[in-house]
């Protein structure tokens, strides 16, 4: 694990996150949004997606693992991780990122406990 010092992917996670208000920049999959409803009460996909930005804008790291795992590695090579606290709750946020023609997605693939 390594922090991201790629600046195209970087610049693409700043681009994607400052969407966190609008729909389809940033999805979750099924078990890290039943995640989140059972462990952060309160917290939505929107409030989750705006913090991660919040933790880039105040310096926050995000670690770059290269994909060993089925179905990932067959169309990503890395994933990117977010390690932050909610409501003094550390958490880890796992996600991968696509640079698509009509702009950079993110993917929540998986959250739990940091």
């Amino acid at each position: 694990m390594a922090p991201l010092r790629d600046s195209v992917i970087a610049k693409a996670f700043r681009e994607a996150l400052e969407n966190w208000n609008r729909v389809g920049y940033v999805r979750l999959l099924r078990v890290p949004n039943e995640w989140l409803r059972d462990h952060l009460p309160g917290e939505t996909a929107q409030s989750l997606v705006r913090m991660m930005y919040e933790h880039l804008l105040a310096g926050g790291e995000i670690d770059q693992v290269i994909e060993t795992r089925d179905p990932w590695r067959n169309t990503h090579d890395f994933h990117y991780d977010f390690r932050f606290a909610i409501a003094r709750r550390k958490i880890y946020v796992e996600t991968v990122i696509d640079l698509g023609r009509m702009g950079p997605t993110v993917t929540i693939v998986s959250i739990h406990n940091g």
